[in-house]
């Protein structure tokens, strides 16, 4: 079976506007938004949602949000507003209950995507955006096909257009690491919840080992 191309969807969809939709775009962090905005600027009029309740560490979600809100700033001198969803640790881990032990990308990590793009659809739908989406897939780390089957389930449930995408192609992801340079952003090493950053904490320990064994 041949894999969706995303990428080329968001291509075929943008070109088919006559004029600016408004788009809610969950941002995950401002790194991965900020190759994101770069991208969808030109055909939306766009409002960021943060909302991570994955990020268990409240210093860290703050420090996310600080630097979501410098890039704007400086970016696109304030002009693209953004919604805080606030601080919900309880509410991962309610939805990740049981998978505690699973892989990284795998099964838990469905569930997170599942849970965010779910409260960005509820948005638009709330406040009538012409279509949602998610940094997400600007990460290598994320799967795309499965952040669009999530996307394109919800927008069903909920009425509200879900803008297929593939942001890591097209060299996304190595443009947000020049924007993050450019923009001197705070770029973090871990996805957000306590289980990726353990994972992430045992590789860097084992680097260590290894580096001082050479």
């Amino acid at each position: 079976m041949n894999k969706i191309n995303y990428d080329a969807l968001f291509i075929e969809t943008v070109g088919a506007l006559s004029d600016k939709k408004s788009l809610l775009l969950h941002a995950c962090c401002a790194p991965c938004s900020s190759a994101v905005l770069e991208r969808v600027t030109t055909y939306f009029n766009v409002t960021l949602f943060f909302y991570n309740p994955n990020i268990t560490d409240e210093t860290e979600y703050c420090k996310r949000l600080v630097e979501l809100k410098k890039f704007v700033a400086k970016a696109y001198n304030g002009g693209i507003p953004i919604i805080d969803g606030g601080f919900e640790p309880q509410d991962f881990f309610k939805a990740v209950n049981g998978l505690e032990g699973a892989q990284e990308g795998g099964e838990r990590c469905s569930v997170c995507y599942a849970q965010r793009l779910s409260r960005t659809a509820a948005l638009a739908k709330e406040k009538r955006f012409d279509y949602f989406c998610t940094t997400l897939s600007v990460s290598p780390y994320k799967d795309a096909d499965k952040l669009n089957g999530i996307g394109g389930a919800l927008a069903k449930k909920f009425g509200v257009e879900y803008l297929y995408s593939d942001f890591k192609k097209r060299q996304g992801y190595v443009r947000s690491i020049e924007l993050s340079k450019e923009y001197g952003l705070y770029r973090q090493n871990y996805c957000g919840c306590v289980f990726s950053r353990s994972e992430e904490d045992e590789k860097q320990a084992y680097k260590a080992i290894n580096k001082e064994n050479a």
